[in-house]
């Protein structure tokens, strides 16, 4: 007859592979390879009819999981930091397509879309459609903008 540590095993790996599908890999598939560590580590065991092999098998999957697969696994799931469109747009240089002043909006337009915009210095006048500025701040769908100096309106919008 097998030991049922064997079955304890593999019990134990099956309740942590479903956790890991009910929980939708929000360990970061930890829960998933450990559980198949240890329900492979079962299976062995019954296979063999020995619970030693199977409680050592189990144990050496787990372990060369943790220090050897995690961070490998880890490294393949981890997306680069990607700016969103708001945080690309800081520090960008755009257009104004509407004037600016200092009791109104204008319009900006920066690599083909168009935001919102307000002064951040409302003492120096306004900015003039085909001026330059650089997006200083980003607040909800407002961007705060600089004229760049010595930039004279150019006339025409960026697109």
């Amino acid at each position: 007859m097998s030991n049922p540590i064997n079955w304890v095993l593999i019990i134990v790996g099956a309740v942590l592979v479903l956790l890991e599908v009910l929980l939708g890999a929000i360990s970061g598939f930890d829960f998933l390879l450990l559980g198949s560590a240890i329900l492979l580590g079962g299976v062995l065991g019954l296979f063999t009819g020995n619970g030693v092999v199977g409680l050592a098998s189990a144990g050496i999957l787990s372990l060369l999981y943790v220090f050897v697969g995690r961070k490998r696994i880890r490294n393949r799931l981890k997306r680069p930091s990607l700016p969103s469109n708001t945080d690309a747009l800081i520090g960008r240089t755009a257009l104004v397509s509407e004037t600016i002043t200092s009791d109104r909006a204008g319009r900006i337009r920066s690599e083909g879309e168009e935001w919102r915009a307000l002064s951040v210095d409302d003492r120096g006048g306004p900015i003039e459609a085909g001026r330059k500025v650089v997006v200083s701040r980003i607040d909800g769908v407002t961007a705060f903008v600089v004229p760049v100096e010595g930039d004279a309106p150019s006339g025409g919008v960026n697109r």
